[in-house]
């Protein structure tokens, strides 16, 4: 948005230096991305938030100068519409005119419409003040008629529209009196328009245009018509209704559209114009009517003319809100003791209406034009604008030494730290996924999920019971990029089959897949083969430092499907994915494996408090049992085994090696379990462990059929 020093002094009172207001506007909000002096004059360029539609005009940014200034608003200049309408809106036009109509064929596209008629008008060049104007804030100078609409759309910010009206509508002042109807409606498919820029625009139903065709009322055959379009609704006018030098008499259009119509319409013919740009962030009802009839005033000024009335759509209402404001909440917010007179006056030179009510609360009410307003704290960030954000000190929030128990967002934070500790990268996946693809990867058939009434897409057709699907489509996704090594997590709701009742379930996924290079002391680097184990091991991991007790893995359905448990209560699974739902992904020659957990079931069981444990003060002794087992005899089984059998000495026992192949009968696997032996009291010594050693290695036997090697 540009405009000049000299033209914000039009309507405020200015004596800050333009160096020092480009300062202060940009400590308010309103960034001056650039300041030059240009003809004598000096033009500011202002960045614009989308949600501030008033601040593209010189009257909005003159308000915040009011405000931040402390002055007034000069008289006639204001948004509330004094000034050229005071002049204009209540004299009796010299002819009446009852021969325009307005229809709307959907008023959300066009909440309001008018059109103003004035005839005698002499079109020409423009006063040098005005061309000078529209120059420095880069629009070119057309015509007296243009600029002045254009001056005023800068001014105030509605777009204004001046068609020819004799282009409009053959004879429309003559004895054969016709009856000249605006349409706006909705564009045919490959209707066509030639704009003003020259070029022809196929038109179809996503674009508003402005139509116009004429018809005798007397003559019941031309009831109905075939209107054309003159212009594409607040983006372009029609090449054919421009006004030239040889225009006598003008339609002037004022109106409120669609800002998401307008976008869409933009977008569709590749078009950009100073009207889209703010039609598209939206225009105030009422800034409208006032802007028609300061431009009215300003045309009759400089290029002459009647205004012979004009017409309207029904009135829309400006829909203005009031805000009840705690002056309490103010200095709770800022840490500012702000009195209420002081409040007021800030809010006031905003333009806003203010009444103090009882109990000191502030009744704020909000004009149509600041839809960016609606609760308590949006005026509080308005107070700390104006009054300065340097104002407000820096001050320490306040705390106090209490205990606070970690909640479930804490708890889901903690978790995602543990897996992205141990080398992990988070997904995000859709919740929404392909029934197929569920059915591929969990079994389910259908009835078993969740379906989508009305799915955008078939990709998009059912809740999602797993998050194993998602987290193998994004493996997918890796793998045809050329990753090697995909490892990743993803924490999110999944949502339960409709036949136990319908519910959402925290839940977490990982999925494996690929080589991962090691970098060892000794062996140098080397490549690894991701599976079940490591994802085992990372489950392991997350569940002890969790504090979890008392989990264990148990066999599924084959070797390759485990179960997770806590006590005896299933809490997850983790498996090798099956080649048949690999296949479905396109995923060939390569092997992932993937766990869930339910975080509703393991989360609650997590020890939210840590305790230290004293370090031995004697050594252990450490002896190793290699023997051959069943390979369907899980690690769990083995160590359940050794603890019936061990007495108080043995502290620990784990898998240390794993090997099948030769020398190994099908069916089974060599395991190496290391045992470690220690006393608190002392020192161990052979003859104490030895006999409680082979005791195990008997046991083992005898148990579970394990051969010694």
């Amino acid at each position: 948005m540009k405009l000049t020093y000299n033209w914000l002094k039009d309507f405020v009172e200015i004596k800050l230096p333009p160096k020092q207001l480009a300062d202060k506007l940009t400590m308010a909000g309103l960034e001056v991305t650039s300041l030059q002096e240009m003809g004598g004059d000096f033009v500011f360029e202002i960045e614009i938030t989308s949600n501030r539609p008033d601040w593209l005009s010189v009257a909005g940014i003159a308000q915040e100068v009011a405000a931040i200034t402390s002055k007034r608003m000069k008289l006639g200049t204001r948004f509330s519409g004094l000034g050229s309408r005071a002049k204009t809106e209540h004299r009796k036009p010299k002819t009446e005119n009852r021969n325009l109509k307005i229809t709307i064929e959907n008023n959300r596209d066009c909440p309001l419409y008018t059109a103003k008629i004035i005839r005698g008008v002499k079109v020409g060049p423009s006063p040098e003040w005005l061309k000078k104007r529209l120059e420095l804030v880069g629009c070119r100078s057309i015509n007296n008629i243009v600029d002045i609409t254009n001056y005023v759309m800068f001014s105030w910010g509605e777009p204004l529209h001046a068609f020819d009206l004799d282009k409009l509508v053959r004879e429309f002042a003559s004895s054969r009196v016709r009856e000249l109807e605006i349409n706006i409606r909705r564009a045919k498919n490959e209707e066509r328009i030639i704009t003003i820029d020259g070029v022809e625009r196929i038109l179809d139903d996503n674009i508003l245009v402005i139509a116009a065709g004429t018809r005798e009322p007397e003559n019941p055959r031309t009831r109905e018509f075939a209107d054309r379009p003159v212009a594409i609704a607040g983006i372009m006018g029609g090449k054919e209704s421009e006004v030239s030098e040889k225009t006598k008499g003008i339609l002037l259009e004022a109106a409120v559209f669609n800002p998401l119509v307008i976008r869409r319409g933009r977008q569709d013919l590749g078009m950009q114009s100073d009207s889209s740009y703010r039609f598209e962030r939206g225009v105030d009802l009422e800034t409208a009517r006032d802007s028609s009839w300061r431009a009215v005033g300003l045309i009759q000024k400089i290029a002459g003319g009647s205004y012979l009335g004009g017409e309207s759509s029904t009135e829309a209402s400006p829909q203005a809100k009031d805000i009840v404001l705690d002056p309490a909440f103010v200095q709770k917010i800022l840490g500012v003791e702000l009195s209420r007179s002081k409040i007021t006056q800030i809010l006031t030179s905003l333009g806003l209406e203010v009444k103090i009510k009882t109990k000191g609360w502030i009744r704020v009410t909000i004009p149509s034009r600041r839809q960016d307003l609606g609760q308590e704290i949006d005026l509080v960030e308005e107070i700390c604008r104006i009054y300065g954000y340097a104002n407000v000190p820096n001050t320490v929030p306040a705390t106090c030494a209490q205990v606070i128990p970690q909640g479930r967002r804490e708890a889901v934070s903690g978790v995602k730290s543990i897996l992205v500790g141990l080398g992990l990268q988070e997904a995000v996946t859709l919740s929404l996924v392909d029934a197929d693809l569920v059915k591929n990867f969990t079994g389910a058939s259908a009835g078993g999920w969740i379906e989508i009434a009305n799915p955008l897409s078939r990709e998009q057709a059912v809740l999602r019971p797993s998050l194993i699907p998602g987290l193998a489509r994004a493996i997918a996704a890796n793998l045809n990029q050329k990753q090697e090594y995909i490892n990743i997590f993803e924490i999110a709701g999944i949502f339960s089959d409709p036949s136990l009742g319908a519910r959402e379930e925290l839940s977490l996924g990982i999925a494996l897949c690929g080589i991962k290079p090691l970098l060892l002391v000794e062996q140098g680097l080397v490549k690894e083969k991701i599976g079940l184990r490591h994802l085992k091991g990372v489950i392991e991991t997350l569940l002890e430092r969790l504090g979890v007790k008392n989990y264990s893995f148990r066999s599924g359905q084959d070797i390759y499907d485990f179960q997770v448990c806590i006590g005896q209560e299933k809490v997850g699974s983790l498996s090798i994915l099956k080649e048949g739902a690999l296949r479905y992904l396109e995923i060939k020659n390569r092997e992932v494996v993937a766990a869930e957990l339910s975080l509703d079931k393991v989360l609650p069981l997590a020890a939210g408090q840590k305790r230290f444990s004293a370090l031995a003060k004697y050594p252990g002794i450490a002896r190793d049992i290699s023997f051959i087992i069943d390979e369907k005899i899980s690690a769990q089984e083995i160590y359940a085994a050794i603890q019936e059998k061990a007495g108080p000495l043995m502290r620990q026992a784990k898998v240390i090696d794993y090997y099948q192949g030769r020398q190994i009968p099908v069916g089974q696997r060599g395991l190496t379990v290391s045992c470690l032996y220690r006393a608190d009291n002392r020192t161990l010594t052979e003859e104490e462990i030895n006999p409680l050693h082979q005791e195990i290695c008997a046991w083992l036997n005898q148990r579970l059929g394990a051969r010694l090697r």
